[in-house]
């Protein structure tokens, strides 16, 4: 007998089923071989840091628009005023000086170097400004917080663009996740519009969180995919764990009657909204955020992540984003800077390699360090 939890959340049962009492069939499992576990070597890079300001921060997560790549980073915490090296003693003296938080960085060719984009006016050192804005009429506030990942271009003439993001009430817990425009100017992207009525499409008590574990713009076709988590009522670890993917063609992006949502490879994608959470429509399972890209090197997906709670940066491989995607190969186990500490948030940035034959990694040691390495493929 299938164990199930089911849910009753406004008028909508939602039902979830633990992964080692599976159904018959379960998209999660491995499938196929990872060809990076042939051969690669790992170089460590060291820090990333911004050329024109002092912060520390965390995620990161790289998306580009109109040909240029800009990375998503979440809180970022201002260093203390004056300090120039957010590793020097002088940056973190005195505790807090401030914070947004999310922000926008410009990628430069060294991926040591990023240039952010959009500071205040603090002198001598300006600090970067908050990315995607919080609105009082929804009950929001200097606080409240938005998990973006990856931006996606929707029509790069017109330098437009998108975020997914999750509204995050802290004590409150998770509102839900929601898709904001962007547009560039002057290689700056701006959010002009956060969409829904209440600043998000899917509600994170019933639906999944649709693109807090990676937003990806497919090279090989017109759309978007979207990972998001289990709906916050999947209580446990076995629950909790799994990924769902949306999908929606980049002219259709604003639109949320245009999204498809996976219901597992019996099914396929539907406009249908899941009402049942378990491993037979979900993709993976304890995976953590990453990045999605193409590999022309291996001809297939890569997904970069790294191990929930571990040290390890990993990489699977699927032929479609659909999946099914492969085991995990480690190529890298990271040295942890606090005692009890962890790795998270793996970023990919494949423009530094048009080829493909290497793969630049970034991730965020705790608390708030991005380091990064460069993986070379056989």
């Amino acid at each position: 007998m299938i164990l199930k939890i089911v849910v009753a959340l406004i008028g909508i049962s939602v039902a979830f089923a633990f992964p080692h009492n599976r159904r018959a069939v379960d998209n999660t499992q491995p499938s196929g071989n990872n060809p990076v576990s042939l051969a690669f070597n790992a170089e460590y890079l060291g820090p990333q840091k911004s050329d024109n300001t002092c912060v520390t921060r965390d995620l990161g997560f790289t998306g580009s628009i109109s040909g240029k790549w800009y990375s998503i980073f979440g809180d970022t915490s201002y260093c203390a005023p004056g300090a120039t090296d957010p590793s020097s003693l002088a940056a973190i003296a005195g505790g807090f000086h401030g914070m947004v938080r999310d922000s926008v960085t410009a990628m430069t060719d060294n991926v040591l170097e990023m240039h952010d984009v959009d500071l205040n006016s603090d002198y001598p050192v300006a600090y970067p400004k908050q990315f995607i804005p919080y609105n009082a009429s929804w009950g929001e506030n200097i606080d409240t917080g938005f998990g973006g990942t990856s931006l996606c271009e929707t029509n790069g003439t017109t330098s437009q663009g998108l975020v997914f993001y999750v509204v995050n009430e802290n004590a409150a817990g998770l509102k839900g996740a929601g898709v904001a425009k962007v547009h560039v100017a002057d290689s700056k992207p701006t959010v002009t519009q956060r969409l829904g009525t209440n600043g998000f499409w899917w509600n994170a008590s019933t639906t999944a969180r649709y693109g807090d574990i990676a937003a990806y713009r497919d090279e090989k076709s017109d759309y978007i995919y979207a990972l998001g988590s289990a709906p916050t009522s999947a209580v446990g670890y076995a629950m909790n764990d799994y990924v769902y993917q949306a999908r929606v063609k980049a002219e259709n992006a604003f639109d949320v009657s245009k999204y498809e949502y996976w219901h597992g490879r019996a099914t396929g994608w539907s406009s249908e909204l899941p009402t049942q959470f378990d491993s037979t429509i979900a993709v993976m399972w304890n995976s953590g955020q990453g990045t999605i890209s193409w590999s022309p090197h291996y001809n297939c997906y890569l997904f970069v992540h790294t191990s929930p709670g571990g040290t390890d940066v990993m990489i699977r491989t699927a032929a479609s984003p659909e999946g099914p995607w492969s085991e995990d190969v480690t190529v890298y186990t990271a040295t942890i800077k606090d005692l009890g500490g962890m790795v998270y948030a793996g970023v990919s940035h494949p423009y530094l390699d048009s080829t493909g034959k290497t793969l630049t990694i970034s991730y965020t040691n705790y608390p708030a360090d991005t380091e990064a390495i460069k993986v070379t493929f056989n």
